[in-house]
């Protein structure tokens, strides 16, 4: 099966420690930094905010989505997406994550169903089942 679409994106310089992320179209053109959490100086993005933002924006879609199909409208509805990065034990890292989904014209019941099935349609969701803890909580707003 061929892609419907493939982002390109170019890391240069010194990878997250002030090093430099570009896409192919140039629309993202952004210098890297160890956040200051990790003992690094902050002051520019990490891959781990990226990962964050793609994750939350794609879910969002994902949900907007499922309940377009299932013909039930929500409204004020916001996916923030917290991804941590821990040691794995064996010198490595792993990443967690926490889907925190608000929705807003809906009862408990059916938004937690909504959030359920955005997370089976959701690309990143698919890509990272099984390999990284996910939670998921749902607020009727």
């Amino acid at each position: 099966m061929s892609a419907l679409y493939t982002a390109t994106a170019t890391s240069t310089g010194e990878g997250r420690a002030g090093g430099q992320v570009t896409s192919d179209d140039g629309v993202l053109d952004l210098t890297l930094a160890v956040p200051a959490a990790m003992g690094g100086p902050g002051g520019g993005t990490n891959p781990e905010q990226l990962f964050a933002a793609g994750w939350a924006a794609c879910f969002h879609s994902a949900l907007k989505g499922v309940a377009a199909a299932a013909k039930t409208p929500i409204r004020d509805s916001a996916v923030v997406a917290d991804i941590g990065i821990l040691p794995n034990g064996t010198g490595g890292y792993t990443l967690s994550a926490a889907l925190h989904v608000e929705i807003g014209g809906v009862d408990q019941a059916t938004a937690e169903k909504l959030v359920e099935q955005a997370h089976q349609v959701c690309p990143y969701s698919n890509a990272t089942r099984g390999n990284i803890d996910v939670q998921l909580d749902t607020t009727v707003a």
